[in-house]
């Protein structure tokens, strides 16, 4: 991934958070995802096809997620399952508004989530894989992305 991809994945999250909240998030320094696991609390994978093939998946801790479902959903109750549904909803959206970077090619799968360390599904992207951390109001996040070139 060269270094202007790896600018619109940072670009998109960013506009994702200050379109929806009015305030973006504080992006950190991107760096190449060694074997450790990079898995929070909620996870929402999007497999990409087409030219460019891999996929991304965005992490984050439940309090980001609770927040969020207040905001877009107006629901504060903390359940799991909205909570499941967020966070795919985000990667979803992410994943879509990158489509404008990379062309109508860029074809995304429907989001798989998950909660807590997957044990039946494979988060493992195409080396080499960038993690974007972020956090938004504090609270933490990542983007991990693997597209071959």
């Amino acid at each position: 991934m060269t270094e202007t991809e790896l600018r619109h994945f940072i670009d998109t999250v960013f506009n994702y958070f200050q379109q929806l909240t009015g305030q973006g998030p504080q992006m950190g320094l991107p760096y190449i995802k060694n074997q450790d696991s990079v898995v929070m609390d909620f996870t929402g994978l999007i497999g990409i096809s087409g030219p460019r093939k891999g996929g991304i998946y965005l992490t984050t801790k439940r309090d980001l997620l609770v927040k969020m479902t207040q905001i877009v959903l107006g629901d504060s109750s903390g359940d799991d399952q909205v909570l499941l549904d967020m966070v795919g909803e985000m990667a979803n959206t992410i994943a879509g508004n990158l489509q404008k970077y990379f062309g109508a090619d860029f074809q995304i799968s429907v989001p798989i989530v998950v909660s807590g360390k997957p044990t039946d599904v494979s988060l493992r992207l195409k080396p080499p894989s960038f993690v974007i951390p972020f956090s938004w109001e504090g609270m933490k996040a990542c983007l991990v992305a693997g597209l071959e070139s």
